[in-house]
């Protein structure tokens, strides 16, 4: 608070002013047998000694001083106390203390009204000035010490407000959180709703659509990493070495969140190319051609899409993200041979578990895209590097056991999904955190 510091710093002033009397008391304790002289209006003391000029200076220099610290003193008791009326008033009506401190201010002002008539009429001498100055002294520190406490209290019901408010919110988010997991679970028992049911793609789409879209592909990108480490177990392949190869130097607080690095590779080889026209596939950005494969593609069959189309510029690209993300060494450890890698580089669709659960995820990407693309607006990708700090504006976590116990800073050990803005719209990325590097 302003009056605090003002307070403060009178204090140190009459922290000199205070050595100054001693120095003063140390003076005068050679012309008084009561070791103190009264400063008295008139050049003589009570055994008649008269006092030399510089003598009476130095006891008017000190009455002054001893005058303007009861100044000074009184100022500061009427400002605790006007803090005191401000406390009362809110945020609750406290009729007892708001009496209270309009009479401490009242007084307070009638004391420094009486200092104003003293002062014009020349009679500012009062009792000892070193005992004056301590008395100011120790009730400069009273005022302070109410500004302090009023201060320690005014911060306490903000807490206590702040605390309610957190308490609140997080009991909403928990109803909420039940609410949709009960919503999902209906949703998804009946089997016959899609999130594009409800989307209907023009120039002037709601960008909040494509947050929906995208946690309809990301079910489709985790689908499909489940399938793909299966595959790897039970090929034998050492999980903990392509992990390590793909994101090496990762500290993993549990075991099962290494799903998040093959997530985090199938998000990077689909996503790549995402703010470009059709994946690159297209040198401009056409509008109804966006609309038209979104309304084609969103309730379509994939596998009797791409029997019908292999050369449609989804075909184009469901072909040549597979060619690019299954490695044939890879491929060759699943099946014994490169046979469906053939088939889809000959433009055809396997039959098998494998390649249906890339090809809806291929699907649901392609229409992410086409949806970004129909807003008229810019579209853009955004990666966030490794180490980084935190921020919640641009990325959510993956996880929730780092956040729920962050007593340290935490940054980010790898991106598992891109973060995306279409317009002024942000969409954050999900990122994967670990304990900051010291």
């Amino acid at each position: 608070m302003d009056s605090s510091e003002k307070a403060t710093t009178t204090r140190s002033k009459f922290s000199k002013t205070f050595h100054k009397v001693i120095t003063l008391k140390s003076a005068t304790k050679n012309l008084s047998g009561n070791g103190f002289c009264l400063s008295m209006p008139h050049e003589k003391s009570k055994n008649g000694h008269e006092f030399t000029r510089d003598e009476s200076r130095s006891r008017n220099r000190a009455a002054l001083e001893a005058f303007i610290s009861k100044l000074f003193a009184t100022i500061s008791s009427i400002k605790a106390s006007y803090a005191e009326l401000q406390m009362a008033q809110f945020p609750c009506y406290i009729i007892d203390g708001i009496q209270s401190a309009d009479k401490d201010i009242v007084d307070e002002l009638r004391k420094l009204s009486e200092l104003k008539q003293s002062f014009l009429s020349k009679d500012i001498n009062s009792s000892p000035p070193h005992v004056t100055l301590l008395l100011t002294e120790i009730q400069e520190q009273q005022s302070l010490m109410k500004m302090y406490q009023i201060t320690i209290k005014k911060m306490e019901g903000q807490l206590e407000a702040k605390e309610t408010q957190i308490s609140s919110t997080r009991k909403h988010l928990q109803e909420t959180l039940l609410i949709n997991k009960s919503l999902e679970k209906t949703l998804n028992s009946s089997g016959c709703f899609s999130v594009l049911d409800n989307i209907n793609i023009s120039s002037c789409s709601n960008p909040k659509d494509f947050i929906l879209v995208l946690h309809y592909a990301l079910k489709s990108v985790r689908s499909f990493v489940k399938i793909l480490v299966t595959q790897m177990e039970n090929s034998n392949w050492d999980i903990d070495s392509a992990v390590h190869a793909i994101h090496p130097n990762t500290h993993f607080s549990n075991r099962t969140h290494k799903c998040f690095v093959f997530e985090s590779f199938v998000c990077q080889e689909m996503f790549k190319d995402f703010d470009t026209p059709a994946f690159s596939l297209l040198n401009d950005q056409y509008f109804p051609y966006y609309v038209d494969q979104f309304r084609k593609l969103k309730s379509a069959n994939v596998a009797y899409f791409l029997n019908q189309y292999p050369n449609s510029l989804f075909g184009k690209f469901t072909r040549s993200k597979y060619l690019r993300l299954i490695h044939p060494k890879m491929e060759a450890s699943f099946y014994g041979n490169l046979n469906q890698r053939k088939l889809v580089n000959s433009w055809g669709c396997p039959e098998t578990t494998f390649f249906a659960a890339f090809s809806e995820m291929a699907r649901r990407i392609w229409i992410l895209h086409c949806l970004a693309f129909s807003f008229d607006q810019e579209v853009s990708v955004f990666q966030v590097r490794k180490y980084c700090r935190f921020s919640e504006m641009y990325m959510e976590s993956v996880t929730s056991e780092v956040l729920m116990d962050r007593d340290s800073d935490v940054t980010v050990a790898f991106t598992v999904v891109p973060g995306f803005k279409i317009g002024n719209m942000v969409v954050q990325s999900q990122v994967y955190l670990a304990p900051a590097r010291y």
